[in-house]
């Protein structure tokens, strides 16, 4: 099966997509909630049961990038005209750009598939899950998640309070055979963030690491749990890269709908961006095994390049304070950050 044909096999369902997409900017929060209805009524009786769990729920925080089993509707067992409605949900919380790489992060395992012919490789074997009831008076959330994929929103009084934690990656994160050689998923997240480090004369203080870790630090927790950010800040960057920084974070924030990034990246500047730090580990050359990070007041990006030959990339944008919506964070985010702590007072 060709990257061509799994493209015209959701056509379908991209047309509804171009149908979100030519819409101009409202609510999309009411977008999301009418977009959730909407795919819960294509369903079935049956259907509807597996698709949904309480808003209260701890499978709400039970969210992973591996290919495993999950609850929630499989977008294997829709049928076409539904899984045309699940791709609007989507849809309703991406950028154009975001839902061309969810696609071709599902079309990387048929890729897998075909290179190891394991079972559990498989582009379908992902899943909508509505967690309480879509609407604008009640807490309520969904989440689309497979194998290096993990989109988790929560909606509270008719707003859309996060989008995260967000998780994109790709294996392999170069295509070196077949038709779709050069095929490359999150090329940029890789190409900016080593031209950031590239631009230091001096990476004593950018490098934190001479050797990259095997995966992402936070990896499924619930809670951040970095502590103080850790390599170069904005205020001690030239402005080449200040800018270069800030255009990076751009990038990962611009996955999401226009109107989500904007607001994300609005929260990031009043929060202060001298105070982001972009810290590097391992190699700095394509084939490297690399990753870095983006750690600021309100966020945390991380990317890792370790595995199968660095040719496997992960990377997770975090919301410091209010993933899944819990926005009690931004006090434990207060409370546990040293550059949040008042200064001693001597002799104490």
């Amino acid at each position: 099966m060709t990257r061509q044909v799994f493209l015209r096999a959701t056509l379908f369902g991209l047309f509804a997509v171009a149908v979100v997409w030519a819409q101009p900017a409202k609510d999309v929060a009411s977008e999301m909630a009418t977009s959730a209805k909407r795919l819960l009524g294509a369903l079935d009786a049956e259907q509807q049961k597996t698709a949904t769990i309480p808003f209260a729920d701890e499978e709400r925080y039970n969210f992973h990038y591996i290919p495993r089993a999950r609850l929630g509707m499989s977008y294997k067992d829709m049928e076409p005209g539904q899984r045309k409605v699940g791709l609007s949900l989507l849809a309703s919380g991406l950028s154009r750009r975001g839902m061309s790489q969810a696609l071709d992060i599902m079309y990387l395992e048929q890729i897998l598939f075909e290179l190891e012919k394991h079972p559990r490789r498989d582009p379908d074997a992902y899943f909508f899950t509505i967690f309480g009831t879509p609407g604008e008076s009640e807490d309520w959330g969904w989440r689309f998640e497979g194998h290096h994929l993990s989109l988790n929103f929560t909606l509270r009084d008719g707003r859309i309070v996060s989008a995260a934690p967000a998780f994109w990656g790709a294996n392999p994160a170069n295509v070196l055979d077949g038709p779709n050689k050069g095929m490359r998923v999150l090329e940029s997240e890789e190409v900016l963030g080593r031209a950031l480090l590239k631009s230091f004369e001096n990476r004593d203080s950018v490098v934190i690491m001479a050797e990259a870790p095997r995966d992402i630090a936070t990896t499924t927790d619930r809670r951040v749990k970095l502590g103080a950010p850790a390599g170069v800040s904005h205020a001690d960057m030239n402005p080449a890269q200040k800018e270069a920084l800030l255009a990076l974070v751009s990038h990962y924030a611009q996955r999401m709908r226009q109107e989500i990034a904007e607001s994300t990246l609005e929260r990031i500047r009043e929060a202060g961006v001298d105070n982001i730090h972009f810290a590097w580990a391992g190699g700095n050359e394509p084939g490297d095994a690399h990753y870095y990070r983006i750690h600021g007041p309100t966020f945390l990006i991380e990317y890792d390049n370790t595995q199968n030959n660095a040719n496997h990339i992960h990377t997770v944008w975090r919301n410091l304070e209010a993933d899944f919506g819990d926005v009690d964070l931004l006090s434990n985010h207060y409370a546990q950050s040293p550059h949040h702590q008042p200064a001693e007072v001597a002799g104490h």
